[in-house]
């Protein structure tokens, strides 16, 4: 993967669109060259005292035995620092012993054994602990020469770090003095830095119990990673893997597809197809949730007037879904159609607001997740209880809860499911009697469930995290970089919205602006990077969170038509019949310009991304080997031909390239 990267412009009267440095290495070798077995012929390193040196693609890792301290030594000379000591200490090591990959010592003050080894070109670290505890480690950014911090919140941020903005605390839209859940507030489970030419990625397959502090140290941001070693939690082991890059924004999660890649966890769309051709009909679509008129044939109908050749179309559970007339008009448009579905919550049938959460029998509250107290862990919004996914999967063979739930919600011909929450981090220990389980149970009854719909169904669930990419067809979560200020402006229901009118819910149809720190928290695209596209790209279809549908940000609107066409990632939106009139020409004509670029690169992995302009403005990425390269120009200027807030992209088989400019689409 080419990586170019630009210098900070110097007053030479040069323009900053040249002040640009071609990287060394490229990260399409990046993604491959980890897996090369040679990296391993002297994996075994040296050892000389409490310094362990290990060799490692690009270079040679360096642990202190006695701090968990590790260095590098690049292969042009450059040392680096990968980690500071472990917060708080670790005690005296017990004595050393050399392994075939490298060695082993123990901490007894702290009951941790540890192991460190060169495996596939990377540093591979564990930590297996004999009694519950924490450790603060890797501590991560310390540096000097760290220049960016990149973290996958949603599709992914690139950070400089001393990026005043996000040196700011979280009740100012910034990263300062917050910490995040590995396994549940980021997309992916990794981190890493830029140091100039070269960079560190920091993976952690053991993301459960793991959290990443983040903080300012003298104008700097700074991150440490913990874990707690919790028997009851069965997270007594830790793992981290530390990879050397060229300092690419995007490295980080190259290295992460390898990783998944060598261990046979990564899926393919291609090969989803094969399995259940109706996955297909995901490429070139975009994504929509209808209501009122727009769930009807005749709504189907108009949209294929339109000239709207794909969609996928997905409907609530509630009172009035898509017929079966509906669904069949819309299956042979060549759309995909699902409803919205959970099974995640409980209610009493006797006041349930909601149709997903009635189940038959005693589901309620028998299946109820239970704290240690024995109190049932209360639903989403405050509503029932969240349920067990063991309780389910132990059910399944006798009673088929989910598998009639299942049948009764796709009894109109529907050939595609959301599942929502299934995919996500929200993962729950249940103490209940007869179905308890840890988060790491949890993860695997929803995976077996989720694999199972995924035979006859197009299946999505919201965000999805990586663990789930090879079951789910599409996410409608990952693509959007979440900050904290989203959650409390959607429960103001009077900026945001509301559920009524039923037929077209403010809470998805009301414009809102939003405060200028979520913007530029979210959408301001000098800090966007593909870091999940670069990792999953080509295993599913990613897109937007679903109640951020395209129209209901406005002042996003280009930014988000942008970055989905650079991305090649479906936008997401809402309709009902008004919007179908006012809205769907304009629709049309960005769904004509996407399907063919996502037709043809939709299966291909994002193979280089890159900043064309020093302000970032102008960006790159090519998918596959050449197969689509996009251009977009995310400012006000003219860059190379190609106006501001304007797209061009180019298949392999293109004279020259296809221009977009969202805001002048009228269809």
């Amino acid at each position: 993967m080419t990586s170019e990267v630009p210098q900070s412009p110097k007053a030479t009267g040069r323009s900053r669109t040249t002040a640009t440095r071609v990287l060394a290495a490229s990260l399409a070798l990046t993604a491959t060259t980890f897996g090369v077995a040679g990296c391993d012929s002297a994996a075994a390193g040296t050892l000389e005292g409490s310094r362990l040196e290990l060799p490692v693609a690009g270079g040679t890792a360096v642990v202190d035995t006695a701090s968990l301290a590790v260095n590098a030594r690049t292969a042009n000379g450059r040392e680096l620092v990968l980690s500071g000591p472990a917060g708080g200490g670790l005690g005296k090591p017990g004595p050393v012993t050399r392994t075939a990959r490298g060695a082993r010592w123990s901490y007894p003050a702290k009951g941790l054994e540890v192991s460190a080894g060169a495996e596939r070109g990377r540093l591979r670290i564990r930590l297996r602990a004999d009694r519950d505890g924490t450790v603060s480690w890797p501590v991560t950014g310390t540096d000097r020469a760290a220049s960016a911090l990149q973290l996958p919140r949603g599709e992914g941020l690139d950070v400089p770090v001393r990026d005043a903005f996000w040196n700011s605390g979280a009740q100012k839209g910034g990263l300062a003095g917050t910490t995040v859940d590995v396994s549940e507030g980021l997309s992916l489970p990794l981190w890493g830095y830029s140091m100039g030419a070269a960079g560190v990625s920091y993976l952690t397959p053991t993301d459960i119990g793991t959290s990443l502090r983040l903080a300012s140290t003298g104008g700097r941001l700074r991150t440490t990673a913990a874990h707690a070693f919790d028997a009851g939690e069965d997270t007594r082991d830790y793992e981290v893997s530390f990879a050397l890059t060229d300092g690419n924004p995007v490295a980080p999660a190259a290295d992460y597809r390898s990783y998944l890649a060598q261990r046979g966890q990564l899926g393919s769309l291609r090969r989803k197809i094969r399995q259940h051709p109706a996955n297909g009909k995901l490429l070139g679509a975009f994504h929509a949730y209808v209501w009122g008129d727009a769930r009807t044939a005749s709504g189907v109908g108009r949209l294929k007037r339109l000239g709207v050749d794909r969609m996928w179309l997905g409907y609530d559970a509630g009172p009035d879904p898509m017929n079966a007339a509906a669904v069949r008009a819309a299956k042979k448009a060549g759309y995909l159609v699902g409803p919205y579905d959970t099974f995640a919550n409980g209610q009493d049938p006797k006041s349930a607001d909601s149709p997903t959460s009635v189940w038959p029998g005693r589901v309620y509250p028998d299946f109820c997740i239970r704290k240690a107290d024995g109190t049932p862990e209360t639903g989403f919004g405050n509503r029932g209880c969240y349920l067990s996914s063991r309780a389910f999967e132990k059910a399944e063979p006798r009673k088929h809860y989910l598998a009639d739930r299942t049948r009764s919600m796709v009894a109109n011909g529907a050939d595609s499911y959301f599942l929502d929450v299934d995919a996500t981090g929200a993962l729950f220990r249940d103490h209940g009697k007869g179905h308890e389980m840890t988060k790491a149970d949890d993860r695997a009854m929803r995976l077996a469930r989720m694999r199972r719909l995924s035979k006859n169904l197009v299946l999505g669930s919201e965000s999805a995290q990586p663990w789930a990419n090879e079951v789910l067809a599409y996410d409608h979560g990952s693509g959007t970089p979440a900050a904290d200020g989203l959650w409390k402006l959607e429960r103001d229901r009077k900026t945001w919205g509301g559920y009524f009118p039923a037929k077209a819910p403010g809470a998805f149809f009301k414009p809102v602006k939003l405060p200028a720190e979520l913007a530029t928290a979210m959408y301001d695209p000098k800090y966007r990077v593909p870091l999940y596209e670069t990792a999953l790209h080509g295993s599913l279809v990613n897109a937007e969170r679903w109640e951020l549908s395209y129209e209901k940000l406005p002042e996003q609107k280009t930014t988000r038509a942008l970055l989905a066409m650079l991305y090649n990632t479906p936008l997401n939106y809402v309709l009902d019949g008004p919007a179908l009139e006012k809205k769907g020409p304009a629709m049309a004509a960005l769904q004509k310009y996407f399907s063919p670029l996502h037709r043809a690169a939709g299966t291909e992995r994002l193979t280089s991304f890159r900043w064309l302009t020093g302000d970032r403005s102008v960006q790159r990425t090519v998918f596959g080997d050449g197969t689509l390269t996009v251009t977009a120009n995310f400012g006000s200027r003219a860059h190379d031909g190609l106006p501001g807030g304007c797209v061009d992209a180019k298949l392999r088989t293109d004279a020259k390239p296809r221009r977009l400019c969202p805001a002048q689409a009228t269809g």
